[in-house]
């Protein structure tokens, strides 16, 4: 494997599968096969994940509710994506734990770097809820920066697009695809990666953001192992 350890961020649409909100179980057994696939290398598995299927906090602040209570609202939907996978990946006899920003002792324990780093030693997958635990940061934010506290190797950011494209390729039928990419150059073009408070700490970083396809079987499996798969953000 290329890549030793690893930062898996989902979106919470990714969960919704072929439905308009909340989880749909058949694509989480598929992820949890996707990864078992991974760890059963020995690769070490962090994962960060979106809580959209359930609430958006600037949603909820567009329409009028106070956007701090809104992302908090959008932190415990994470919390719930997160156990929800937590479920599928314990089903497919992988050993998790869930570690939240925000304490809520009764289902997950609260984020400690130093316990999430020993949990990934011994083969655990950890998953990442709450967000930073702050209001107005995203959870690309909360990804990249649980991924430089752990010390991941590379950030993968599991889409239902197969990369960075000059233009939403389901719109545009002429954009073009991007094998590889600098960071100065998604910030020159206005590409959209991820928001920019975490883009720019990952870059300042150094390290490596790869955008793939997350609904394709086998895709995880060979990104890891080094294939080109989607598209890599390098310094």
């Amino acid at each position: 494997m290329k890549y030793k350890r690893i930062l898996l961020k989902l979106s919470g649409e990714a969960l919704m599968g072929e439905r308009q909100y909340g989880i749909d179980p058949d694509r989480l057994s598929e992820y949890a096969q996707d990864i078992k696939t991974i760890t059963d290398q020995g690769v070490e598995v962090a994962i960060v994940i979106g809580g959209g299927n359930i609430f958006r906090g600037v949603a909820g602040a567009s329409k009028g509710m106070d956007r701090v209570q809104g992302d908090y609202m959008g932190m415990l939907a994470t919390v719930i994506n997160g156990l929800a996978l937590q479920g599928a990946l314990e089903d497919a006899d992988i050993p998790t734990r869930l570690q939240t920003a925000i304490k809520i002792n009764e289902v997950a324990e609260p984020f400690i770097r130093r316990k999430a780093m020993r949990h990934l030693e011994k083969g655990r997958v950890v998953i990442f809820g709450g967000g930073t635990g702050n209001p107005y940061f995203t959870t690309d934010s909360a990804a990249v920066l649980r991924a430089i506290e752990i010390e991941a190797d590379v950030i993968l950011k599991g889409t239902r697009v197969d990369g960075i494209y000059t233009a939403d390729p389901e719109k545009d039928s002429k954009a073009i695809k991007f094998d590889n990419i600098s960071f100065d150059d998604v910030l020159r073009k206005g590409l959209k990666v991820m928001d920019t408070t975490a883009f720019t700490l990952s870059q300042e970083n150094e390290l490596p953001i790869i955008v793939f396809d997350m609904n394709t079987n086998g895709n995880l499996l060979k990104v890891v192992s080094g294939e080109k798969i989607g598209t890599k953000v390098n310094v």
